[in-house]
């Protein structure tokens, strides 16, 4: 089996022709088997067909290849989803307009990310703009939001529903 760091190189371009980006690649090891957990991300999101289609090319690949070795393995390929913390600048700039929660030696509050520039982060925090260097920010998490939709949005969505089903 090869290096995470060279499977990454190999699947790359699989994982780019679908206009989507390797975010991580972990291979652990759970009742004596071999786990491949590919995660991937795009400007866009991804959803679960693209998933499925990465899944299959990815699979695809591996089955021509031997970057995997001879030892069975079981493949898992998902997205990073928004409880994982932001690492990287691409995780900030895909994140613009949603609210954060940051912690480093210079802040620690909530505010929405309303520019990146890489490595600079401009957060609305409490109505006024900070710009902090992303590297000076040791966790950052997205902070999901609810929000009620408003009477005439639901009223509305009931109707569409009723005419739908008529």
């Amino acid at each position: 089996m090869i290096p995470v760091s060279e499977l990454t190189v190999l699947l790359e371009p699989v994982v780019s022709s679908f206009d989507l980006d390797i975010d991580d690649i972990e291979i652990t090891k759970s009742a004596g088997q071999k786990i491949l957990d590919v995660t991937v991300d795009g400007d866009a999101g991804v959803n679960l067909d693209e998933v499925a289609a990465v899944s299959r090319a990815i699979s695809e690949f591996l089955d021509n290849s031997d970057a995997m070795g001879d030892e069975p393995y079981v493949l898992e390929v998902g997205t990073r989803g928004v409880t994982k913390p932001l690492t990287k600048p691409t995780h900030w700039s895909r994140n613009i307009g949603r609210l954060v929660n940051v912690a480093g030696d210079a802040i620690n509050a909530v505010g929405r990310i309303v520019e990146f520039s890489d490595p600079n982060v401009t957060l609305e925090v409490n109505g006024k703009p900070r710009t902090l260097n992303i590297a000076e920010i040791s966790r950052a998490n997205i902070e999901i939001e609810f929000k009620k939709m408003p009477k005439e949005d639901v009223a509305a969505e009931v109707l569409s529903d009723v005419d739908e089903s008529e």
